[in-house]
Order: C-alpha cells, then structure tokens, then sequence
C-alpha cells in the first residue's frame, strides 16, 4: 500500500499510519521491515515528521510515536469533522437508559472510524475503541451505513472489502453481504452476529439527514454471556429516536462529502 502513496505527502502519511499501526513506541529497525520504502526514504521521512512535531523520538529507547501536533490536528478533525460532538449528549442518554456499550460510528472510505464510544455499566472487553478503524462488512455499523449507500459508492465500498472470515459468523463474499444489506433495509437496523469478534453482539441504526445522506450509524453493543440479539432488539426504537435527534442536530452542520478510493 505504501509505494502506492502520491509523492511526498502520500509517503509521509503512509508511515504515520505505519507508526500508529504499531499502537506503541517503535524502533526503525521494526518500521523498516513493515515498510516498502528505502532504508534511506524511510529515515529521510521519520526525519521530516520529527521536525514538523508529527512524530516523536525518544534518543533514549531509540524509538518514535506519533507527535502531539499530530494529537492536536486529531482534536480538531473530532470536533469539525465527525458527529462526536453534536452526538454527545444524545449517546449519554441513550447508555443511561440501556446499560450497554453505545458506539458511534462514520464510513472513513471503505473502513468504519470509531469517533466515540459510551462504555456499559458493567464494560466488556472488545475490539472497539474511538479512533479506532475496523472492517464495514462484518460490523453492524459498517452494514447498517453500507445499506443505505447510493448504488455507485455501495460498489466502490464493496470491491475494496478484504473478507477475512474473522469468525465462523463472519460474511466472507460480496453476494452474502447484499443480500443482507436488503434485509438491512427492509427492517431498518442492522446486527453484528459474532462476525467480527466471539461473543460480541450488537444492533446498528443508520444516521441519515433530511436527504438520505448516510452521515453515520449509532449501535448497542453486548455480549452473548450477558444478553441476546432479541433483548438488543428491544432498544431498537430507543436508538431509532436518537439517531433521528442526532440527525436533526446536523441540519446547520455542514459536514465533509466521504467519497471511497478504489
């Protein structure tokens, strides 16, 4: 993916995605053998992200994470650029009536972004965290958004899916995932059967503005130990009613066009 990148800034945003991939300090030695680019290109880059305060460098452990202009730059895309800051409230509200893990998600191309989260009660370890990227066809905020995309997008988003079957839930071809997507719409909602991660269940509601514009999707998230997808069924029309608050919300906010890359 890396001697894709378009010219400098493509090579340059390539390898913090590559720092952050690591999700801690690390050595050039191990960014080098993750990457595709020249001992010489690599180090000239880490230099020149060093500089501008997008990475960091510890002499001491020799190793680098990302930078806190980077952290800053996050900041300000979380509070222009994603529902997180007009959905706050309604997700507090929604997590206090339902006890269970409240995400909210956005399609970043072909990948669902986290942009916030509202733990349960009694909090579940899972994949999910804000900021973090996981996969569209296997999660029930990715369907739920994927449902509701115009045909041209719903094929670019589709075509660059992976279909790493990552448990024996998981939908792992295009024809499986469409037919769900029409069931998707016909009900409304979306679940995540154990697709993604053993144990973990939820049901996903899109956020669509006055024009069907898929903004984003909002989800309540248990596990099989503690509860069903019947019971999560039951918050359905809770999670309707705030998904159609937020989206009132977003009428003066005008938020970026998300267009997939093929």
């Amino acid at each position: 993916m890396q001697s894709k990148a378009d010219g400098t800034v493509g090579k340059a945003l390539a390898v913090l995605e590559l720092v952050a991939g690591f999700e801690r300090p690390v050595r050039f030695s191990e960014l080098q053998g993750s990457s595709d680019y020249p001992k010489a290109t690599l180090y000239r880059l880490l230099q020149t992200l060093t500089k501008q305060r997008m990475l960091s460098y510890d002499p001491d452990s020799g190793t680098y994470t990302l930078g806190v202009r980077l952290v800053c730059l996050a900041h300000a895309a979380w509070k222009t650029s994603s529902l997180a800051p007009i959905a706050r409230p309604y997700m507090d509200k929604l997590s206090e009536k339902t006890g269970e893990t409240v995400h909210l998600a956005q399609l970043d191309h072909a990948q669902v972004i986290y942009v916030d989260k509202r733990n349960a009660s009694q909090p579940l370890p899972m994949y999910s965290e804000a900021g973090k990227v996981g996969p569209a066809y296997c999660t029930g905020v990715g369907k739920a958004m994927m449902a509701y995309l115009p045909e041209d997008q719903l094929t670019d988003v589709l075509v660059q899916q992976s279909w790493h079957r990552f448990t024996d839930g998981t939908l792992t071809n295009e024809a499986a995932l469409r037919a769900e997507l029409v069931a998707i719409r016909e009900r409304g909602h979306a679940y995540d059967r154990e697709e993604h991660e053993p144990g973990i269940i939820c049901v996903a509601v899109p956020i669509r503005n006055d024009s069907g514009r898929v903004l984003g999707a909002l989800s309540i998230t248990s596990s099989t130990l503690r509860s069903s997808l019947d019971k999560l069924d039951s918050f359905v029309p809770l999670i309707r009613d705030t998904t159609n608050q937020i989206a009132r919300e977003t009428q003066n906010w005008r938020f970026p066009e998300t267009k997939s890359i093929a």
